[in-house]
């Protein structure tokens, strides 16, 4: 069974990826890997895939969307790094491999996942919910069931699909829509790639729930997965084989709601702190912190997020700017600026673009 492997990230995230191809590596070597980056390489990092444990990149401006540069516009960064997973979805599809699983930058392996190529076997699509008991306590209902209520019910850093039947028809779909409509707009009813995945058991056979206690470990499930390890190294979670990991929100707020659920599980500590280690281990200094290229006009100004919105709600700025990125006089920068729209500038290129 032939498998792409891919995830999508910025130069910023850089790291994070190099730690989580890293790992699929050492368990999958036979995968293809792909690196999807919505970014162009920072000015001095010496960029060399042969040095990364990356097989090919695909850059989202060689992507089959129509002007895709006013596209990318419409989206920040999170939004656009989510919008790319769809039609690169798509596109893999017919790239002659027979699985594509797709992985968020911020996961990690630690054993092989070929279950779920066995479930491909006899399935098409497969989903991993945040959270597969019920929780008890308020707090936790209000964490994790009522934000999975906002923001999804299936958590969209992991997903492998067959490439054909229905796992070629829900790429199709999971494409056209987020093409449209990959949005952090929770009040509208969307949460980027995600919240449109609550439609999948429903729009397509062949799905499989995944309630692997072992798969996409993260804050959102800590309060029903206690993390175990015996002396040979071996990592278990409910007494299942951890599989992979989803390191979010690497930072204080991570902290804060691992320490939550994770209570005195110090194993779980232990894990965050290796990943930390190999983050760090893995992180370019010739990368500005929080680069990213389309985070910033041609001039270098800063893109607010109201000008993004502007434009995703303008289609006569669309038709007038095809790329909005561009400077100039006749560019939308100085069209806001003749509108008085324009704020302060901030950061120009640095860690901005």
């Amino acid at each position: 069974m032939k498998v792409l492997c891919f995830s999508s990230f910025n130069f910023a995230y850089l790291n994070r990826a190099r730690v989580l191809f890293a790992s699929v590596r050492r368990y999958h070597p036979d995968w293809h890997i792909v690196a999807l980056i919505t970014d162009r390489v920072p000015d001095g990092f010496d960029w060399d895939i042969s040095n990364e444990p990356i097989d090919e990149v695909v850059y989202a401006d060689e992507l089959a969307v129509d002007g895709v540069n006013g596209w990318l516009f419409k989206h920040d960064v999170v939004e656009v790094c989510t919008a790319v997973k769809g039609p690169y979805l798509l596109q893999a599809c017919s790239s002659g491999v027979d699985v594509v699983v797709y992985l968020d930058p911020d996961t990690c392996l630690f054993a092989p996942i070929t279950p779920v190529l066995q479930i491909l076997k006899t399935s098409d699509i497969v989903l991993t919910p945040h959270q597969t008991v019920p929780d008890a306590k308020n707090e936790a209902i209000i964490d994790n069931e009522i934000t999975s209520l906002k923001t999804g019910i299936y958590n969209l850093g992991f997903l492998a699909i067959r490439t054909t039947g229905e796992g070629l028809r829900m790429a199709q779909w999971w494409s056209d829509r987020l093409k449209e409509f990959c949005y952090d707009d929770i009040p509208n009813g969307l949460f980027v790639d995600q919240r449109w995945c609550d439609h999948v058991p429903s729009f397509f056979n062949g799905v499989h729930i995944l309630r692997d206690p072992g798969y996409n470990v993260a804050s959102w499930n800590l309060s029903h997965r206690t993390v175990t390890m015996d002396a040979a190294g071996g990592i278990n979670v409910n007494g299942q084989p951890l599989r992979f990991w989803h390191f979010t929100k690497l930072g204080p707020l991570g902290d804060t709601m691992t320490k939550r659920y994770a209570k005195d599980n110090f194993q779980v500590y232990e894990l965050w702190n290796w990943y930390r280690r190999q983050v760090i281990d893995a992180t370019a200094a010739s990368i500005p912190s929080g680069y990213w290229y389309y985070g910033a006009f041609e001039s270098g100004r800063k893109i607010h997020k109201s000008y993004r919105l502007l434009y995703r709600h303008r289609k006569d700025l669309q038709e007038a700017f095809p790329d909005p990125y561009k400077s100039g006089a006749a560019g939308f920068e100085a069209w806001l600026a003749n509108e008085g729209l324009l704020q302060e500038a901030g950061s120009a290129r640095g860690g901005n673009r």
